[in-house]
């Protein structure tokens, strides 16, 4: 399936088109009214399957809550499973097309591991996350970046405070979200476990401000962001922080988004393993 057809299919999936216009762009994409409806179908089950966790899973609560941050009030897309018992917090952090489904999805993933999850909408301070993801992007550029990574920060605060909480909470972010889940374990020293999955890295001079263990995911075929790993690495090394690095060898980046053209299933199922094993570890009660 080509890239361009997926990205329609996406946009499709999320309401920024109707029915009869995906149709006929489907259309002229596949070369035919015949080949599109041929497609149709492989199209839509790979929707279904990329959906890990349904909305409704029996075993979640889920729903959507605020918390308050340096820049007002953060909406958070939250999930737990059912029952009283009190659980330890994972906050999961986008990429940079703002709080969408498949975001959700991990939530919920992370939820069916044992954890309260929440997955905050950075875009909060600037009206949330727009249906269309091509709309999303360019706001990224106007968040003022302190007071992102303060609103993070405060979601720390709100996972550690909770009725049900254990009080120990991890972070976990993808892409743009890996880059700030690296700032929110220098910024947060109550951060007890970070995952970020082929983010930017933190400036060595901030890297000794980690108290959190780190667990870092990076993609083989990355040249960009591969770029940082030696200096962070000897930061970490240097300020004694307990960390771990897996590379991914035939994997690029954004591995792990399976709604997605980059998708490499035995790269992501492999560091999902690991992530799952890594967070029950440290966030232990």
């Amino acid at each position: 399936m080509s890239p361009e057809i997926n990205d329609l299919y996406e946009k499709y999936a999320r309401g920024v088109m109707d029915r009869r216009e995906f149709l006929g762009k489907l259309a002229a994409l596949a070369g035919g009214t015949a080949a599109a409806a041929a497609l149709l179908p492989a199209l839509e089950r790979g929707a279904a399957e990329a959906q890990i966790v349904p909305k409704d899973d029996p075993r979640l609560e889920t729903g959507y809550i605020e918390y308050p941050g340096a820049t007002g009030k953060v909406r958070a897309y939250s999930a737990r499973p059912k029952g009283g018992e009190k659980l330890s917090g994972v906050i999961v952090i986008h990429e940079n097309r703002g709080l969408n489904p498949h975001t959700e999805d991990i939530a919920r993933r992370v939820a069916l591991e044992g954890f309260l999850a929440i997955a905050p909408d950075a875009l909060s301070p600037l009206g949330g996350t727009p249906e269309n993801p091509d709309d999303a992007r360019p706001l990224f550029q106007k968040l003022d970046r302190e007071a992102n990574i303060k609103n993070f920060v405060a979601a720390v605060e709100y996972l550690k405070t909770q009725p049900q909480a254990t009080g120990k909470v991890g972070c976990m972010g993808f892409c743009w979200g890996g880059g700030t889940t690296n700032q929110v374990a220098v910024n947060s020293p109550d951060l007890a476990a970070a995952v970020p999955f082929y983010g930017s890295q933190p400036g060595p001079e901030d890297v000794p401000k980690i108290k959190a263990a780190m667990l870092i995911h990076y993609a083989g075929d990355d040249e960009r962001i591969n770029a940082g790993i030696p200096a962070f690495e000897e930061a970490l090394k240097k300020a004694g922080v307990e960390y771990k690095i897996h590379m991914y060898e035939g994997a690029g980046h954004a591995f792990m988004n399976d709604t997605g053209t980059r998708y490499h299933k035995e790269a992501a199922e492999l560091a999902w393993q690991r992530t799952a094993a890594f967070l029950k570890e440290k966030l232990k009660a």
